[in-house]
């Protein structure tokens, strides 16, 4: 388990060369091992403007190095208060090459998800360059409402695209621990990725699947709505997942947007 950054209450960034065009952020992470896991292999990185969490691989040798590797390469691209999407593909291709060396000597091999977001530019204002590889996953919570922006890259994922099982069927599957993508097995990386537009009162979830697994998407909702600080709603989101049976690592972070520029 590798934590980079922390909570913060109000972090404040300008558009370069616009001082008056401002934005701020509060934010919070935590992660617990869980009930039935013997050591934690999530890792995240919360440090304006990267917000990244990373699911080991359990039951494969080096989980935990896998997921250190992907945030702290991402945490190596913060030069400034923007980052362009490009500087996550980098530190991903960077991590890969890490993991390939750690997997040398492991039959199994060594893996890990990754999903998160960027602050970036975008159409002259600041926008969310929301990126995923696995099933970990991001929300977006506005307007009341939860909204799950990734796709989750899983077997169970497919199935129900193909229309062969239910939404709520696929978490009770047999196959519902198989992925379809991740960071390495020596393997390219390939991320998708989104662009969210910033909205002042806007909150956004990232999280490992020992939160997805427990929690449904309603009861989410609910402790995203509550209205608590970033630091309670993490809180209380880990301790529903343990509640419900904390069968994986939990690992999420919330990021408010507290203030947008006028104009944007």
């Amino acid at each position: 388990m590798t934590e980079i950054g922390g909570n913060n209450p109000g972090h404040t960034i300008a558009l370069p060369g616009r001082a008056e065009q401002t934005f701020t952020f509060a934010w919070a992470a935590g992660t617990h091992t869980g009930h039935r896991r013997a050591a934690n292999e999530d890792s995240y990185v919360a440090r304006s403007p990267m917000f990244a969490v990373a699911d080991g691989m359990g039951g494969h040798s080096a989980g935990d190095l896998a997921s250190a590797a992907v945030v702290e390469r991402l945490d190596d691209a913060i030069t400034g208060d923007f980052l362009p999407a490009r500087a996550v593909e980098r530190a991903l291709e960077r991590a890969t090459d890490y993991i390939g060396l750690i997997a040398q000597d492991s039959e199994l091999g060594v893996g890990t998800t990754v999903t998160g977001v960027v602050v970036t530019e975008h159409h002259e204002s600041a926008s969310f360059a929301v990126f995923n590889v696995g099933d970990s996953r991001v929300y977006n919570f506005d307007a009341e409402r939860l909204v799950q922006i990734t796709r989750d890259h899983s077997v169970v994922q497919d199935l129900v695209e193909a229309g062969l099982i239910s939404r709520g069927e696929a978490d009770e599957h047999p196959d519902a621990n198989i992925i379809t993508r991740a960071i390495g097995f020596n393997a390219a990386p390939s991320p998708d990725f989104w662009m969210l537009p910033i909205h002042s009162g806007q909150r956004l979830l990232i999280c490992s699947d020992g939160l997805t697994r427990e929690v449904a998407d309603d009861e989410i909702e609910r402790l995203m709505k509550q209205g608590l600080s970033p630091d309670e709603t993490v809180s209380q989101l880990i301790d529903s997942a343990l509640d419900s049976g904390g069968r994986d690592n939990i690992t999420a972070i919330v990021i408010d947007v507290l203030k947008v520029p006028t104009a944007a």
